[in-house]
């Protein structure tokens, strides 16, 4: 089974956990379920989490989720990566109460989706892929009215607080179909903070969205999880999984295949590219070069692909100049989570629609 909490978890603010949400309702009393407790390990957890789509309309039976077992550690930013139809949105919508499960169990922040669920719904806010804002309300509106769905107090809202925390003060009083395709999003995140939830889910949240506002997001998510706020998110930049979440599991056909730190995820492909370029130009490869894997790959170029735990890259440039060869320059490229997931999840047939 894949190791999906390894013992000894750090979260990434130093390993500091808050019970409770992130800053923007800091001045708010304490309102998860399980206030004035010790908070939990694992702020999501399954086991044996299964979906089963039964056949209809000229549809075959589809398994949607086997048996996934995932503990997201309190603290954490944890991305769910995956092909479309993978299973990523099931377990999402499950979680959220959209879905009924077939089989297993699921915890959010402690509590049983089936036992409690009500606080556990208080407990987590999501944020969807689609824009669903109503249009016709205003930011301050919406705030308001999501808050009152969760039953918070009026004297115990954070508005203001929430729409300075992503960036939408000034445009409070605006209506939502005025608002950019950014702010929109930015308003997504807004409404799934409103109760001071301590897991936020991030749904493919920057979707359609232009690098500027991307990066402008993203400070904000980073500000939530610095602050105590456990965030899991689903994202097709493989790019920007790597480089936000400090853990990733990696979905197929149903199953977690993968599942640890970034830095380990990389580890197992263990594949470097060395391109060397030449002071002078090469007819063939030197004999002294032959126990490397190495490509000519013009005159002046010599690129060499290695295992960095069988070789070391002193050893490749001893041989260069060993062979009277003059290094002018020099570039390496390391594998990266994009070669990882292709690796893993090649066979995988093409599917039309996320899971």
């Amino acid at each position: 089974m894949p190791d999906c909490a390894a013992p000894g978890y750090r979260s990434p603010g130093g390993g500091r956990h808050r019970h409770g949400p992130g800053p923007v309702m800091a001045n708010t009393r304490d309102r998860t379920p399980t206030a004035g407790t010790a908070a939990p390990e694992f702020a999501v957890e399954s086991r044996g989490l299964t979906k089963v789509y039964k056949a209809s309309a000229g549809y075959p039976e589809k398994m949607a989720l086997d048996t996934v077992d995932l503990a997201i550690p309190r603290g954490a930013l944890f991305g769910l990566l995956g092909p479309n139809g993978a299973g990523k949105s099931t377990f999402i919508n499950i979680l959220a109460g959209l879905v009924n499960k077939t089989a297993g169990t699921a915890r959010i922040w402690g509590i049983d989706i089936d036992k409690d669920p009500r606080n556990a719904r208080s407990a987590i806010g999501i944020v969807p892929q689609e824009l669903n804002i109503d249009p016709f309300f205003t930011p301050r509106e919406l705030l308001e009215l999501q808050a009152g769905l969760f039953g918070v107090p009026e004297a115990e809202r954070q508005t203001d607080a929430v729409l300075a925390a992503v960036g939408l003060s000034d445009r409070a009083d605006a209506y939502a179909r005025t608002l950019s395709g950014g702010m929109r999003r930015r308003m997504l995140v807004a409404k799934a903070m409103v109760h001071a939830p301590p897991v936020l889910v991030l749904d493919e949240p920057t979707a359609g969205v232009d690098v500027e506002l991307r990066q402008q997001l993203w400070s904000h998510i980073r500000a939530l999880n610095e602050r105590g706020t456990t965030i899991l998110l689903t994202t097709h930049y493989l790019e920007e999984a790597e480089q936000l979440c400090d853990r990733i599991a990696i979905i197929n056909h149903g199953k977690v295949i993968a599942c640890d730190t970034t830095v380990e995820l990389l580890r197992r492909l263990d594949r470097k590219e060395l391109a060397i370029i030449l002071a002078e130009d090469l007819a063939d490869l030197p004999a002294g070069l032959d126990g490397f894997n190495v490509e000519l790959a013009n005159p002046r170029r010599l690129v060499f692909r290695y295992r960095p735990s069988q070789t070391r890259i002193r050893d490749i440039l001893s041989a260069v100049r060993g062979s009277g060869l003059t290094i002018a320059d020099l570039t390496t490229h390391e594998a990266d989570l994009e070669d990882l997931f292709l690796e893993l999840t090649r066979n995988a047939p093409d599917r039309e629609n996320d899971g």
